[in-house]
């Protein structure tokens, strides 16, 4: 086995071509003919002076230490793409009527549950939220469908993760129970996330100072996770595709 990785097949081989690939897919952001030009008639594209050199080398070795952060992101995106690609299978096999008709008949029944459960405000809150991501279900079928790689990064990612994340938010807020399991995680994310992503430039002061992490703050605080969440997913996804296509 060592004298096949060794040589270049295998995992250590694999490894190496994806870090061709996404090394060439960063020197193709301003240089031509960089990515895929093995078996071409024209081979890659080089500078032919002096300071087209010292430049191409230049951004071949600022592509370096970059590349080197984003291949972990890739090798993830790999296991999201994995899903991801059953996900719109079977999604396009439902349709966007299909896929609007089973969101609307899981988050109807919580809303029924909710009818027997919560107060008159807490069942209409409910309802609307099923609602809302209903539509945010269908909104990340169409868009991932029709609208190409960017489109699906910027709509249809955040869109599904609203459609997942935004009812049981809501029914958390007026059920203890599903409160001290939604809610009493969300108090202890939002603390981390305070302490680590949001404390550069005093964004976790300001935040603390401005708001209060009770009622609506928790849907704010979601669907601000939602948004972001869905497109760093799409962002691995689409990495993942750019170094093996296939």
């Amino acid at each position: 086995m060592s004298t096949r990785l060794s040589g270049g097949g295998g995992l250590v081989g694999a490894i190496r071509i994806d870090l061709q690939r996404l090394h060439e897919s960063w020197m193709e952001l301003l240089f031509p003919r960089q990515r895929g030009t093995g078996h071409s008639v024209l081979g890659k594209w080089t500078p032919n002076t002096t300071s087209g050199w010292i430049g191409y080398r230049l951004w071949s070795a600022i592509g370096v230490p970059i590349v080197a952060v984003l291949y972990p992101l890739a090798l993830f995106g790999f296991m999201l793409r994995f899903y991801s690609t059953r996900i719109d299978r079977v999604a396009a096999g439902l349709g966007v009527v299909g896929v609007v008709v089973i969101a609307a008949l899981v988050w109807g029944v919580l809303t029924v549950l909710a009818h027997q459960a919560f107060s008159t405000d807490g069942f209409l809150a409910v309802l609307a939220a099923g609602i809302v991501a209903t539509v945010a279900a269908g909104l990340a079928v169409v868009t991932s469908q029709s609208g190409g790689r960017p489109v699906s990064v910027v709509f249809a990612y955040p869109a599904a993760m609203t459609a997942l994340f935004l009812p049981p938010v809501v029914a958390a807020l007026f059920s203890p129970t599903i409160g001290d399991v939604i809610l009493s995680g969300s108090d202890s994310l939002a603390i981390w996330l305070l302490d680590t992503v949001l404390s550069v430039g005093g964004i976790d002061q300001w935040l603390s100072e401005q708001y209060t992490l009770a009622g609506a703050a928790y849907l704010g605080m979601w669907f601000g996770i939602a948004v972001p969440l869905g497109w760093v997913i799409g962002s691995m996804v689409t990495l993942a595709e750019l170094v093996r296509p296939s």
